[in-house]
Parts: structure tokens; sequence; C-alpha cells
């Protein structure tokens, strides 16, 4: 029998936890989740799960829960550390540095399931002798309460790797099909392997570039998003056209007719909130600089004139900045009197 993994998850919530299970179902690994805010709610009464793949489930627990990170210099030295929190490069600590005491130099593979692009840079500079994989979700799962998950459209994950330059290609893709097989072991999810990471990245910017930032810079959904006049065509078409012109300037040509796919990819009527509306809502930082600015980015820097994601780009940079002023992570002068 083969020995199971060890997995290190942390963030565990609505795209987080149902990862877990699938690793906890499929037998292949050991997982130990670090929560944070649902910590309490889950040691007392465990996760409850309304899921799609695997139906209801009360009480469930991660077999390990922590709710700070491990040390890697402890009994146990992880084989694998998957990442599912939100990435928010632009605040103290970044990600690469909260998993620092979880990783063993060399041995721990890295599993980003992240939106966004170039998220796997920082962990290049600080791990520039570990794996680490890409892992694009495309899934419908909340956590509507602590410790409640409502998981409503099928998990499906697309894992691969990230090229590292320091190592083999080939020992990379294969640590990303183990992968792929330990996840999908339970047989509950659709969990596949790609040698195309930034096509599967960029794929998705032309919906959270674009639908996700507009839906929080005006405080629509998706839904109402269509309905309000010509909001769609003046600005939700033209960003979305301009992450696919930046797509391509990187080499990445994107399927024909994505525009309108993701434009209606949810249905009216549900009236989605994306999840950095949610995040403005809540008054949260959110995820904009990998979502938006690393786009942004590599396309204007390749002389692809990109004006709206520009101005939204610089909109949602200052209602970071708003944030955080909530939050007292930004000084400010005191007022003149």
């Amino acid at each position: 029998m083969t020995e199971k993994a060890s997995v290190l998850l942390v963030g565990a919530g609505g795209v987080g936890t149902i990862a877990a299970l699938n690793l906890d179902k499929g037998g292949q690994a050991n997982v130990t989740a670090v929560l944070r805010s649902n910590y309490n709610k889950v040691v007392s009464e465990g996760f409850h799960i309304k899921s799609i793949d695997h139906g209801e489930i009360k009480s469930w627990k991660p077999p390990q829960v922590l709710n700070t990170i491990p040390n890697h210099s402890s009994t146990t030295q992880f084989d694998y550390i998957v990442i599912s929190t939100k990435n928010i490069p632009d605040n103290t600590p970044t990600t690469a540095d909260l998993v620092s005491p979880a990783i063993t130099p060399g041995k721990t593979i890295i599993v980003l399931i992240q939106n966004g692009l170039n998220i796997e840079t920082p962990f290049f500079t600080k791990y520039p002798h570990n794996i680490c994989l890409s892992g694009v979700s495309l899934i419908g799962s909340h956590e509507t309460s602590p410790a409640f998950i409502e998981h409503d459209d099928p998990d499906r994950l697309i894992i691969g790797a990230f090229h590292n330059p320091n190592l083999e290609p080939g020992i990379q893709d294969a640590a990303a099909r183990e992968f792929v097989r330990i996840y999908g072991a339970a047989g509950k999810t659709d969990c596949e392997y790609t040698d195309n990471v930034p096509f599967h990245r960029w794929q998705k910017l032309v919906y959270n570039a674009c639908l996700n930032t507009i839906c929080a810079v005006t405080g629509l959904d998706t839904g109402r998003i269509r309905l309000a006049g010509d909001v769609a065509d003046t600005l939700v078409r033209p960003a979305m056209r301009e992450i696919v012109a930046a797509a391509e300037a990187c080499g990445i040509l994107l399927p024909e007719g994505i525009v309108e796919r993701m434009v209606g990819i949810d249905p009216l009527t549900i009236y989605l909130k994306p999840s950095m509306l949610d995040d403005v809502e809540r008054g949260n930082l959110t995820e904009f600089e990998n979502l938006l600015g690393e786009p942004l980015r590599e396309g204007t820097s390749r002389g692809i004139a990109m004006p709206t994601a520009t101005f939204l780009y610089h909109t949602l940079k200052a209602m970071q900045w708003r944030f955080k002023e909530r939050k007292g992570l930004v000084t400010i002068p005191p007022k003149s009197v």
C-alpha cells in the first residue's frame, strides 16, 4: 500500500474546505488544515457541508486542525502545502512569507489554488528549489457562515506546473500529475492535468479581471451589470477584449467567442456577487493586483492599449487604500485645525 502524502492546507473557506474534503475522502493524503476565523467552530462542531459532489455532510473535520502555521522542523515535514487563501501581495505578510515555517526547502511541493497571474513569482524567489504547482479552480463554493459550506457548482480543478527554471521540467510535470491522482482519488471531482498553465490562467482572467472588478467598482452583481443599460457594452466587453489582446501579446491565443461566453456565463437571474464585490461590501482587502494589475502590466509592457483596465486598476487601487486606512494599515497625518 502506498504511503499517504502529508498535506498542509492553508485557507479553509469555500474552495479550500472542498479541497480538504476531496483529499481526505480519496484516502491518499493525511490532511492538516490551518483555520482562522472558523477555527473554534470547526473544533467544536466540525464543518457542515452541502455539496453537489459529496451530498450533505455534517460535523466533518480534517484529520488535524490547527490555528497557526506549523513548523517544518517538528516531527512532520509536509509533502505538499495547498494554499487556497486570497492573494493580496500589496499587504504584509505576503502569502509566501506566511507559509514559510511549514516549507521544507527542496522538499515541500507548493500548490497554489489561487486566482491571478504571476502568483508563482514570489515563491520562486523565496523557495528556488521547491516545485510550485498551479491550481485553477472552477467551482461554486462559499462559506455562508463560519464552518457552513454551500457547494452548488461541481468542483473542477486544473493542475499544472509553474515551470521553475532551477528545476528539471520533467520532475515538475510528474509532480503535477501525481497531485492530480491524489486529489481525484475519491472520484468526486474533475481534476485534470495541463501542460499549459498560462492558457488556463489567462482564460479565467477574462472573467476575473473584468466582471469581478467591474462588479466591485459599481456595486452591481453579474445579472444587474447586464441589465444596467449599456454598461456591458461600454465597460465589460471593452475590458474583456483588452485582456484577450494582452494574452495574445504574451503568446496565449484564447478561444474565439470567449468574450461573449464570459459576459453571459452566469445565468442572469441568479444575480451572482463575484468574490471581489463581496470583499468590497465587507470592507475587506481585494485581490486586484494579481487579478488585474499583473495582466495590465503584462499587456501594456508589450504595447497593448488597455484604457478600461487602466481605469479599473487605479480605481481599485484607491479603494484598497481606503480599506487599508479603515483597518489601520496606513498612517495619515492628523487633520489640520
